[in-house]
């Protein structure tokens, strides 16, 4: 198990990239989370959801994507609550101080998952969650020390040293766990090293001599990561902006609650693309030739801030000018003319008139669909491939001219009749190459790209594999694994 010091010191990274290398070296890997909290989610095989890292380690570990993985899911949708999901189906809404009281009746739950992981693998590679550091959490922790103890795994301490302090993260923490939480540390690892590793080569003796743990690698930054699609919303905070210049701009709203956000990854990969994430307080630019509304996981609260950011003014005017836009899942239920929640399925009941730039109505309710799908776009003619994550039923006479025809002759979205906004509810469509570099021509006609989005993930993927092959002792891992 691979526990880190805080959040975002590289814990998924790392368990894709070990994932993918003991694969290469002929066992069968699995990857599990106990308890994961992100509004970014996967479908899986089995007809359920997991978060994305899970659905990336699967992907690396080459496996079909399961529940099982991870068997408790989190999807904030506001400050203080969550949707609970477990064993890949939604359980209910819970208040932080709801969740803390379920959290000991899931792991039984936890458990049963993992020993369905473990018996069909020669190798499981565990995430924890956060820190063991928040000791405060400590009584009914299913997510780090709490399952280290129950399924008696051995766990290794991951510091990220481009932050600051790791001889300090990594020996506190040690610290400041329990004598009997120790016993289930055996090793450390520090990520994310930058300049002459040499140079901390009496740091990594330090750590080992105050806590007795083996110092398993010093990995220095993996320059690919970028590459990889990120769960955590984190991932757009701070990101280093480009002018656009002659690029291609496709603006996107920071929502509150924006969702599978990883639609976007395959349109930053592309070279003559700029993707900006637009926070709140700013304005969205003018000379974009996109306006992309994301995914939501509280569609009507993510609709009022967007009105009260002053953004619905904006997407109206880049419309008179001629700009397109496009919505996916929760950004085509704002589109439409209105949005309800009579049973408060994302809160409060409550209601909303929509953007009114495509003719249908919503209505949240219903079971949520949560399936792998491929069709075809009426505006390009290429075949598509993506997922559906989603509550709720859109309809109306903007439906009579979808933007898609699934299998079985579905149709799903909408398009305007002047085809400057098309909306639909599928994910993970722009990670087709063919239909990517179609809707990015119809903006640009001409334009050539040799990007082959999926290939490219493949070989971060062995990339990272390789780094991890030669900065980190994964012999010694597999023995304390065994």
């Amino acid at each position: 198990m691979f526990q880190g010091t805080g959040s975002d010191v590289g814990k998924s990274l790392l368990v894709a990239g070990l994932c993918r290398a003991y694969t290469n070296r002929g066992l069968r890997v699995q990857p599990f989370k106990p308890q994961n909290m992100s509004n970014n989610a996967a479908v899986t095989a089995d007809g359920g959801e997991i978060g994305r890292a899970q659905a990336l380690q699967a992907r690396a570990a080459k496996m079909p994507l399961s529940v099982h993985m991870n068997p408790v899911l989190l999807k904030p949708q506001s400050e203080i609550g969550a949707q609970v999901v477990v064993h890949g189906e939604v359980m209910g809404n819970a208040k932080a101080r709801e969740y803390y009281e379920l959290k000991p009746t899931l792991m039984a739950k936890v458990l049963e998952s993992f020993d369905r992981v473990r018996g069909d693998a020669d190798l499981v590679l565990v995430e924890g969650a956060g820190s063991p550091a928040e000791v405060n959490l400590r009584k009914s922790d299913i997510a780090n020390m709490g399952f280290a103890e129950a399924a008696h795994v051995p766990v290794i301490l991951i510091g990220d040293i481009d932050r600051g302090g790791v001889i300090a993260q990594i020996v506190g923490t040690h610290n400041v766990i329990s004598e009997e939480d120790r016993q289930h540390l055996k090793g450390f690892v520090v990520n994310k090293f930058r300049g002459d590793s040499s140079l901390f080569d009496e740091g990594m003796a330090i750590i080992s001599s105050h806590t007795g743990l083996t110092g398993l690698g010093l990995v220095p930054y993996f320059s690919d990561a970028h590459v990889l699609p990120k769960e955590d919303a984190m991932a757009l905070d701070n990101r280093v902006l480009t002018h656009a210049g002659d690029k291609i701009l496709i603006v996107v709203p920071r929502l509150p609650r924006i969702s599978n956000f990883d639609d976007l990854d395959p349109l930053m990969s592309e070279p003559d693309v700029h993707v900006e994430i637009v926070e709140p307080g700013t304005s969205l630019p003018a000379n974009a030739n996109v306006v992309l509304l994301p995914g939501s996981k509280a569609t009507l609260s993510d609709l009022s801030a967007l009105r009260s950011e002053g953004w619905d003014i904006d997407i109206l005017a880049h419309h008179r000018r001629g700009g397109l836009i496009v919505g996916l899942c929760g950004g085509y239920q704002m589109l439409g003319q209105s949005l309800a929640d009579p049973d408060g399925i994302e809160g409060p009941p409550s209601d909303a008139t929509g953007l009114g730039l495509l003719d249908v109505t919503t209505v949240m309710g219903g079971d949520k669909s949560l399936v792998e799908v491929s069709g075809t776009d009426q505006l390009t003619g290429c075949d598509i491939r993506g997922y559906e994550m989603h509550v709720g039923r859109t309809v109306g006479p903007g439906t009579e001219s979808p933007w898609m025809i699934l299998q079985g002759n579905k149709p799903d979205g909408a398009i305007s009749p002047d085809g400057r906004v098309m909306a639909c509810y599928l994910h993970g469509i722009f990670a087709s190459d063919v239909f990517r570099h179609a809707f990015l021509n119809r903006i640009r006609e001409g334009r050539t790209s040799d990007i082959e989005y999926e290939q490219k993930i493949e070989a971060a993927l062995d990339g990272l594999a390789d780094h991890l092959e030669k900065y980190i002792d994964l012999d010694a891992l597999l023995v304390m694994a065994r």
